[in-house]
């Protein structure tokens, strides 16, 4: 009953401010685990886990070399994680910046976005159909320039006929992304980053290593097809969703790229 008493008259402390202040502090933690959430991080972490249990023992049973070590661990960790952790910090950061790590994005038009998305999605379709890779980037807060400039430039409304014969084999442009902005095909045959994941699977190709890459560095959703199987794939935030119809493919662009239903039901009132 007194260990209860104690723990009961704790609460006789914490006030309105604390209790906000802890919110916070949980919500920022639970965004902090879904940004490195099926990353490499989550290992690392694991690890430094098993480092502060063995701290933590050593020191309890007096083991003198090992607490000598892990201490020296620690300071060449200082240095190091900075380093090793550079692909999530940056990561964060530019979310931060952009302020989807609370939740905000830029959306595009009701009807501009329902345009790109069935355009988007027949010429998927079309591709698919035919085994004719393709990969497409639509951009969203995060300007993507250092990626335009690393392919051939364009500036063409999107539709289907233009992604279709972008993408046709054997073609001068058919190799490479294209990258949307707005309405507009900005460039096409750019070249993106791969990702930094290990745990993906190895029967993924470059295509989609380079979907996840872009999107895992920007808030920017990218559309895959398969040269090999047909596959319709999207990926957003580094995650990939894959076997994907035209119908699907349709709504998920209209979801990611256009306004909210939250918002949708403010305009309409």
């Amino acid at each position: 009953m007194s260990n209860l008493s104690r723990f009961l008259a704790y609460f006789n402390y914490l006030d309105l401010r604390t209790f906000i202040d802890i919110l916070i502090v949980a919500f920022v933690i639970y965004k902090l685990l879904l940004l490195i959430k099926g990353t490499r991080a989550v290992q690392l972490l694991k690890g430094l886990a098993v480092l502060l249990i063995a701290g933590a023992l050593s020191a309890q049973f007096h083991l003198t070399t090992i607490n000598w070590l892990v201490g020296k661990t620690w300071t060449a960790l200082a240095v190091a994680l900075p380093v090793v952790f550079q692909p999530e910090l940056r990561r964060a950061l530019e979310q931060l910046g952009r302020g989807s790590l609370f939740g905000r994005r830029s959306v595009l038009a009701e009807e501009e976005a329902r345009h790109i998305a069935h355009n988007t999605a027949l010429a998927a379709e079309n591709l698919s159909r035919r085994h004719a890779g393709a990969l497409l980037v639509f951009t969203r807060e995060t300007g993507l320039v250092e990626y335009v400039e690393s392919g051939v430039k364009m500036d063409a409304l999107v539709s289907e006929e233009v992604i279709v014969n972008i993408f046709e084999p054997y073609t001068p442009l058919h190799d490479g992304a294209v990258i949307i902005g707005g309405n507009r095909i900005l460039a096409a045959a750019c070249y993106l980053p791969l990702t930094e994941n290990p745990f993906i699977s190895s029967q993924l190709g470059t295509r989609h290593r380079a979907a996840l890459g872009i999107t895992e560095q920007s808030d920017a959703v990218a559309v895959v097809v398969s040269e090999e199987t047909g596959t319709i794939s999207l990926a957003e935030s580094g995650r990939l969703f894959r076997g994907l119809r035209r119908g699907d493919l349709e709504q998920k662009l209209m979801d990611m790229l256009g306004p909210s239903k939250a918002v949708k039901d403010h305009e309409r009132q």
